[in-house]
């Protein structure tokens, strides 16, 4: 391989359709500083399954780039997506009172426990058919999934690749300049087969990342258009101080938050908007809003926003700690859509999960949202139900929260999304669980034994049977087209719970949650 690379193959590894922001920052950051080098970036996610090889097999013989770099967004076996209901199967085989519904939900696990098997084994592929077309190109692999199992794909990968950890921009450009002086996170593994690992030491000013040149962009990814009527990606920091007890964020951008220029992220959403037509923009940080400095971030973003009056729907995963009216009323100027975050209806279960708020602080911001302009913006409530510590008292609280909200917005406008918590290694609740013998301490993360897998979805008895047979009763019994599944399903859970004999069953308020039960799915209602 030569010293400096010359071209570079960027290649999407196949997910549903969801807009590869990602591959996009990196591809912009390296032609902003290498502006020589050729690109193309093959999203391999637009490509008919049956197609994909022959595809990939006509870019590395037409292209013969020198690098080619994978991005792998999702990997664990029980990673919620919307191309199977992993929720449904798992709630049936776990609590349907129906022999025939059991048998086809082991039926269904199955076949999407070996999907996922499959879809391992073709990335792994992809690559090996890299080094065999094209014996000195080197690989490169980051994304998502990568930062989490950085040390099992370096294993599974071909000689003479390199594995990024957390941000690849600047360790994508020191691979770039010939690998010399590396830079970043990462497994190498050489062509002799070893592996070895880099910590990252420096850190990656996002000043850097000036708004995206899309018509670049359309030139090496034809098919950008393609994304154009979803949902766009655009990220304005990184990094998060906060270690909620299931998360990894702080892990893989690191503790400390670093932020784009305001201005920046505005011409690109401007650009997007004028440009493309593009309606719907996401905020793909950990959290848009979240410390005090964060929020005043994001109060400069929302300015900018409002001198260009971009005509716009945009959402992102919040936090209400700082929140004034002020900024209450510039979210909902600028075209705010929905009030994303997580939400748990009483302070002990916000404790016990550390994350980090006052659950009345929460609700006071919500009453801001209702006295500063709000309609008809949806608030999205992601609720980590029978997390360790739920009791029967807690889940009460919750639901009497979420019915103050019906009151303060408008039932129609309150999507409760329930969801357990997905066991992640490395955070504070794996190391709870093993404490507790619930896993062993060498148990496999990536494991496809269904029984493990079920473990690593946290709904332990005997709140975990309720909230199941709620589900699947709102699942029966609503119309889709006049109510929601999760309001449905709260609704149920509050009748149940009303019943002294369901109660006793629960464990009364304190509902201990043994150690050894097994668990449902981390997807969401």
């Amino acid at each position: 391989m030569p010293t400096e690379a010359k071209s570079v193959l960027y290649v999407r590894l196949p997910c549903w359709k969801i807009y590869p922001g990602g591959v996009i920052y990196v591809a912009d950051y390296i032609h902003k500083q290498r502006p020589d080098i050729h690109q193309h970036l093959l999203d391999l996610a637009l490509v008919a399954p049956s197609d994909r090889k022959r595809v990939l097999k006509e870019r590395l013989r037409t292209l013969r780039p020198d690098i080619v770099a994978f991005s792998w967004r999702n990997m664990q076996s029980f990673g919620p997506h919307p191309e199977d209901d992993a929720l449904g199967v798992v709630m049936n085989f776990d609590h349907s009172p129906k022999l025939y519904r059991r048998l086809k939900a082991a039926k269904d696990s199955l076949s999407i426990i070996y999907d996922y098997l499959a879809s391992r084994m073709r990335n792994f592929g992809y690559m090996k058919l890299v080094r065999r077309m094209l014996p000195t190109t080197r690989v490169v692999v980051g994304g998502t999934a990568v930062s989490i199992f950085g040390k099992y794909v370096a294993e599974k990968c071909p000689p003479d690749s390199v594995i990024v950890i957390g941000e690849g921009e600047d360790t994508m450009l020191s691979i770039v300049d010939g690998f010399t002086k590396p830079v970043g996170e990462y497994f190498y593994k050489n062509r002799s087969g070893q592996v070895d690992h880099r910590s990252r030491a420096e850190t990656f000013d996002l000043r850097q990342l000036t708004a995206v040149d899309f018509t670049y962009v359309e030139s090496i990814f034809p098919d950008f258009h393609r994304y154009l009527d979803n949902d766009i990606g655009v990220h304005t920091k990184r990094g998060c101080p906060l270690q909620c007890h299931f998360c990894l964020y702080n892990k893989i951008e690191g503790a400390m938050q670093r932020y784009r220029e305001p201005a920046e992220i505005a011409n690109e959403v401007e650009t997007l908007h004028r440009r493309y037509g593009v309606k719907r923009i996401w905020f793909t940080d950990a959290q848009f809003c979240s410390t005090k400095r964060s929020t005043e971030h994001v109060e400069h973003i929302l300015d900018e926003l409002l001198a260009r009056k971009i005509d716009i729907n945009w959402s992102g995963y919040l936090r209400l700690n700082h929140l004034t009216p002020g900024i209450a009323r510039k979210m909902l100027a600028t075209g705010m859509s929905s009030v994303d975050l997580s939400f748990a209806g009483s302070q002990e279960i916000i404790d016990k999960l550390t994350l980090g708020y006052s659950l009345e602080q929460q609700m006071d911001a919500f009453r801001m949202f209702q006295a500063n302009g709000h309609t008809d913006q949806k608030i999205k409530l992601y609720m980590p139900l029978n997390a360790p510590g739920e009791t029967v008292q807690t889940l009460q609280k919750t639901v009497e929260k979420i019915k103050e909200l019906y009151e303060m917005f408008g039932r129609d406008n309150v999507l409760p999304f329930i969801f357990f918590i997905g066991i992640q290694p490395g955070t504070p609740v794996e190391r709870l669980l093993i404490s507790r013998g619930y896993l062993k301490p060498d148990y496999n993360p990536l494991t496809f034994n269904p029984f493990l897998i079920k473990k690593l979805l946290y709904n332990p008895k005997p709140l975990g049977r309720l909230i199941g047979r709620a589900y699947l009763e709102a699942i029966e019994t609503s119309d889709p087209n006049s109510e929601y599944i999760g309001r449905a399903t709260m609704d149920i859970l509050e009748r149940e719970l009303a019943k002294p004999e369901v109660v006793a069953a629960c464990g009364g308020n304190s509902s201990p949650q043994p150690a050894d039960e097994p668990a449902s799915c981390s997807c969401k209602a």
